[in-house]
């Protein structure tokens, strides 16, 4: 056994007994150890498969790429243990947004590397086998190699030019696509839409997280975009905020100057419930919902829990209705109560539904409520990661929601219901956009049928 697989087996059994104290002294933290423990080994892996390349660089650039290697570990190791004492919501949001931003792009590319170099070591060790093998039944000596590059070799290149390509992508991401925002117009057919709600404009917006905004100019101008683009009605599709509703109050200016004729309408996403919080108590818990109810009513917006506001245009009624976040996905929160929230709609001419989760559509809308016209979600985000071209579309979203971003229709026994799924203002988790970036949408009603 070489000195590398050797060092993985010790480490291994060091890290279990770490969990087993880790789960003693700390259990809500043990749950996190696991992953802590699997990246420190792919570190050491990748390091033992670089650093004899590393050590022949001339001293100082040595020096200097070891250290850098190792930074990250040491910033996710920090932070898992200063969160012990100060809890990671309470940290400095620029702080906490790039530090998390710097792990996450830096294992995103060391990940993909070890993928191959991992490949590589399994092409060896088959190589060796069948050598041996074949030695053992001919008892012939192998010829020496050539110079071309091995199968093992050119696939350790790869890995390592891969992992650069995706390290240097993803931080363009971080300082060049994260606020280029993107306003995408859809135009909506509704057959039975009255006519003086032809053309009317939506403007949706969504998952703003404001807990990882490091700056207000960003924001303001997205508002301004917004503005410009003189909506009859606003609608937010929830996730104002990361953790906490305090999140929130330094952006209350600026979201207070977003205008519409007929308002501003929002519901609350996953994030918003503060179920991401080992609160103190569910009084605490419970405050803080509160706390951005508030929030909600200083900055001017209406904020639709279960239930639902009707517009009056003319004589025509246009009825918005909002739900708390329900998702079809065991591990999100299922507080919505759509039954609840459409009482009162049922003379409405054209129904819209803000539901934070595209799952409730498929699962709850198109099953059991076909009298709803269109229901705007978010909470995907498009993963904030992909390849979107007229042609062509993909993002590991997809692997995860079946309606991930963008216009879909179908057809049901009363007509056709539509879902748009918003790709988010915000970002969380890494601090980026790399292909979907992040969308102001803009969707005009009209009563011609148009292709879906």
């Amino acid at each position: 056994m070489s000195k590398r697989y050797l060092y993985i087996v010790v480490l291994s059994i060091i890290l279990l007994a770490a969990w087993l104290i880790t789960s003693a002294l700390y259990p809500p933290y043990a749950a996190y150890f696991p992953g802590l423990a699997a990246l420190l080994l792919l570190d050491i892996y990748f390091w033992y498969s670089i650093r004899k390349q590393v050590s022949r660089w001339h001293r100082i650039l040595s020096f200097i790429v070891t250290y850098l290697y190792w930074v990250p570990l040491i910033i996710l190791v920090s932070m898992t243990l200063a969160s012990l004492f100060v809890p990671i919501e309470s940290w400095n949001a620029g702080w906490r947004t790039y530090l998390m931003g710097v792990v996450f792009i830096v294992y995103s590319a060391k990940l993909f590397a070890v993928i191959f170099l991992l490949l590589a070591d399994l092409v060896r060790v088959f190589r060796h086998l069948f050598r041996f093998l074949k030695q053992k039944k001919r008892r012939v000596p192998e010829l020496p190699a050539g110079k071309a590059i091995s199968r093992s070799k050119f696939m350790q290149n790869i890995g390592l030019l891969g992992g650069g390509v995706i390290l240097s992508g993803l931080i363009i991401g971080m300082v060049r696509w994260a606020f280029d925002f993107k306003i995408r117009r859809v135009n909506v057919a509704i057959p039975h839409l009255p006519p003086v709600l032809d053309c009317f404009r939506i403007v949706q917006i969504s998952d703003l997280h404001l807990g990882s905004w490091t700056s207000h100019q960003a924001l303001e101008e997205a508002v301004i975009m917004i503005n410009r683009l003189d909506p009859d009605l606003v609608v937010f599709t929830g996730d104002m905020v990361n953790f906490t509703s305090r999140e929130a109050w330094p952006f209350r200016e600026t979201l207070s100057k977003i205008k519409s004729w007929y308002g501003i309408y929002a519901i609350l996403g996953n994030h918003d419930f503060g179920d991401y919080v080992d609160w103190d108590s569910k009084e605490h818990k419970e405050a803080n919902l509160r706390e951005l109810e508030v929030f909600y009513q200083s900055i001017g917006w209406t904020l639709l829990r279960n239930r639902n506001e009707i517009i009056e245009i003319e004589k025509d009624t246009l009825a918005i209705i909002g739900v708390d976040n329900w998702s079809a996905i065991d591990r999100f929160p299922r507080y919505g109560d759509l039954n609840q929230a459409l009482k009162g709609t049922e003379n409405a001419s054209v129904r819209v539904l803000l539901s934070h989760d595209p799952t409730h559509w498929e699962t709850v809308v198109m099953k059991k409520h076909p009298e709803i016209d269109l229901t705007l979600s978010g909470h995907t985000h498009g993963f904030q990661f992909g390849v979107e071209s007229r042609n062509f579309r993909w993002s590991p979203a997809q692997y995860m929601y079946r309606y991930w971003a963008g216009f879909y229709g179908k057809r049901s026994k009363s007509g056709i219901q539509y879902l748009y799924v918003n790709r988010g203002l915000g970002n969380i988790g890494y601090p980026g956009r790399v292909g979907i970036y992040p969308e102001i949408s803009l969707l005009t009603l009209q009563p011609e049928a148009q292709e879906y």
